[in-house]
């Protein structure tokens, strides 16, 4: 317990450090730019508090669970007595077919869970008037991260170039926009940062961590990292392939 209380200790120390500046940056444009008084000093500094609390314990939980769980998944499903037991044989890219199932539910659930994608999809419903629905928007960005984590964990058992991936992902995304309904680009390229945050990064940093430690011939450094870039562009694509198709068949339905 003592020993947790010392790094627990350390963590929040340092998560101060790092909330530091942002606290400094605030209050001095307000006292010194703005010349006004703090609103309710007491509510912003028991804010503030939650924050470094909620940030400390967050952190804590990564290296407690999140990432161990991650890694030890992993290491599981491409262990040989599983891949042997799975009927795979020869250990080739197409005997991980679990691990690209593992990661593309993995990427559905999370986008799914994201509370920043939920607050985007919520504000693009109000907006729209409607016609925007913030569950058809959540499916569609979630199917998008299942299918570059598949990717991505595909890349990383293989040892594709990630600059190649990521350049032929964006070649397709720049076609897209050129295509696309103009009302549907700005909020497609916004959901492809969203869903890249508390929930996912997390874990989609654990898979692909222990995906490069346990796939031989792989590096940590240069594998490891990688699949945020499939999460956060393979939404874009979703989306916009959506708005795409939706406008298609409307235009068709118009016709007849």
């Amino acid at each position: 317990m003592i020993a947790w209380l010392t790094d627990f200790g350390q963590v929040l120390f340092t998560t101060c450090l790092d909330v530091l500046p942002i606290a400094i940056i605030i209050i001095g444009f307000q006292v010194l730019v703005l010349r006004k008084p703090l609103a309710n000093p007491r509510k912003i500094l028991i804010g503030f508090v939650y924050v470094l609390l909620g940030i400390a314990f967050f952190l804590e939980g990564l290296d407690m669970a999140l990432f161990p769980l991650g890694k030890l998944m992993a290491k599981q499903l491409t262990s040989a007595e599983f891949l042997a037991a799975a009927g795979a044989g020869t250990i080739a890219w197409q005997a991980y077919g679990w691990v690209y199932l593992f990661a593309a539910s993995l990427g559905f659930a999370s986008a799914l869970a994201e509370p920043s994608l939920l607050a985007v999809a919520l504000k693009a419903e109000q907006i729209s008037g409607g016609s925007l629905r913030a569950w058809s928007l959540r499916i569609t960005v979630a199917l998008g991260v299942a299918v570059g984590l598949a990717l991505g964990t595909f890349r990383i058992v293989t040892g594709g170039s990630l600059p190649l991936y990521i350049a032929s992902a964006y070649a397709v995304v720049i076609l897209q926009t050129l295509f696309a309904p103009r009302a549907i680009i700005a909020l497609a390229y916004d959901s492809g940062g969203v869903t890249t945050s508390t929930v996912t990064v997390p874990l989609v940093t654990a898979l692909g961590l222990g995906l490069a430690a346990a796939v031989p011939g792989r590096s940590l450094l240069l594998d490891g990292f990688g699949l945020i870039a499939f999460a956060c562009l393979f939404p874009i694509i979703a989306l916009l392939g959506y708005a795409q198709l939706a406008h298609g068949l409307s235009r068709l339905k118009s016709k007849t």
